[in-house]
This record gives C-alpha cells, sequence and structure tokens, in this order.
C-alpha cells in the first residue's frame, strides 16, 4: 500500500504528516502483520517510504502505542498487537510439564478476577481501546492474526486491572498459551461458529467493564474461558501433556 502524504492532508500536507502517516500505518496493520510475528518496518524504513522525518514517524508510533495498536521494545522492533509481560520467560520451565486442563484451570481462577478489577479501573480510552481490538479479532483473517489481536485483548484487560501479582501469574499462562503446539490445539478447536460466540462473549465482557459492573465482567470472563476450555475438550480424547504435543 503506497504511503500518500498529501491526499487528504488539506493545505498544509507537512503539518499533517503525521497524521496520514498513522493512518497509513494503522491500514497496514489493519491488512495484517508484515512479517508472521507481527514485526513492522523499523523507524528508518518507515521515514524513507513515507518521505518524513524520523521525529514524525516516532509521533505516529507513539500515537498507535498509546491506542494498544503497536509495542516496541529496545533492540527488537516495533510490533503489532500489545507488548508481552516480561515475566512470561518463567513459563518456560513448566511449559512441558502442564497441559491444557490445568492451564484453562488457572485461566478460570486468575481472569475473571483481572476482568472484575478492570471494571474497576478501566477509563473510556482503555475501554476503546479493547473494543477495537475484539473488533480485529473478529475480523481476523487466518489463525496467526486472531491470535495475535485476542492475546492483545486479554493483556490489555490484565494490564489495566493494575494488580501486578496476578498480572504476573496471567503473564506466566499467557507464555504457556503461545507455545506452538497450544496455538496449533486451539486453531483445531475454532470453526465459523466458535469464532461468532468468541466475539459475542468479548463484546459482554467489554460492555460490562465499561459500565462498572465488576460481578458481570467476571462472570462474563469466566463463561467465555469455561466455553474456550469445553471446546479445546471436544478434539482431545484424553488429558495429553504439552511435552507430547496436539494430538492427531
Amino acid at each position: 500500500m503506497p504511503f500518500d502524504p498529501v491526499r487528504n492532508s488539506g493545505p498544509d500536507p507537512q503539518g499533517d504528516s503525521v497524521a496520514a502517516l498513522r493512518r497509513h500505518l494503522q491500514a497496514m496493520i489493519d491488512a495484517g502483520p508484515v512479517l508472521p510475528d507481527g514485526r513492522l518496518p523499523t523507524e528508518r524504513e518507515l521515514s524513507e517510504i513515507a518521505g518524513v522525518s524520523r521525529r514524525k514517524v516516532r509521533r505516529a508510533l507513539e500515537e498507535l502505542e498509546a491506542d494498544a495498536l503497536i509495542w516496541r521494545r529496545q533492540g527488537k522492533g516495533t510490533f503489532a498487537g500489545v507488548a508481552p509481560d516480561p515475566t512470561q520467560a518463567l513459563a518456560a520451565e513448566i511449559v512441558g510439564e502442564t497441559d491444557f486442563i490445568e492451564v484453562m484451570e488457572a485461566r478460570i481462577c486468575i481472569e475473571p478476577t483481572l476482568a472484575a478489577m478492570c471494571a474497576g479501573r478501566a477509563g473510556p480510552g482503555a475501554v476503546e481501546r479493547m473494543r477495537d481490538l475484539a473488533r480485529r479479532a473478529a475480523a481476523a483473517v487466518g489463525p496467526e492474526e486472531m491470535e495475535l489481536w485476542d492475546g492483545a485483548l486479554h493483556r490489555l484487560i490484565a494490564r489495566t486491572a493494575g494488580n501486578r501479582p496476578l498480572l504476573t501469574a496471567f503473564a506466566m499462562l499467557d507464555e504457556i498459551r503461545n507455545d506452538e503446539s497450544w496455538r496449533e490445539l486451539r486453531a483445531r478447536a475454532r470453526s465459523v461458529e466458535t469464532l461468532k460466540v468468541n466475539d459475542v462473549a468479548h463484546r459482554a465482557i467489554i460492555d460490562a467493564i465499561a459500565a462498572g459492573q465488576a460481578a458481570a465482567a467476571e462472570a462474563a470472563m469466566r463463561a467465555h474461558l469455561t466455553m474456550l476450555a469445553d471446546n479445546l475438550r471436544r478434539i482431545l480424547p484424553a488429558r495429553g501433556k504439552v511435552k507430547e504435543g496436539p494430538p492427531g
């Protein structure tokens, strides 16, 4: 998609180039990650492509990061979605020693509580970012894009809850669910119908958070995760360990 900082920019193209660049980057994100890991071009590459200064590129990226559409890591680059928590690395040692039932049990214990806390602490900006991520998950094409925005939504809810110990526990579980074998398992459990149900569930969670209804947010998240666990159980003949890989 070529970048045109002049089109629809008004009488001052250079003054509006940050807004135009932001629109272009958002369209790029909407079209799907540039690389499989969601990485976007570097600041220098974006500056050369757009014909604007790196300072304006940084401003556009800062706005997108504030909207939870990208995250940046020093020395690694810029990525679509919400940044993983650094404490997730702690989960690497147990990823092969647990199974999906244990992880879903833990998620059902932790994430509904985080959703309830989020309902009392999320401002309008955070809620709008959640709605945007839910829309992106619903419109995703392919499992990688679905994972990107679904995971980003759950991470944003967890972070907005503002409880560091619970966020650390969530981050460890999130790292396990990002294991390749787990991604394949979830992809097998999905269908057009389950994706529609997921969208309804996401919107119910966010609506409760937006209304400040902690009990409703907690119940909606618990129902959502329970449904996910049931879908996974249906495709597994027995309780299988992650280290053994998904069946079939």
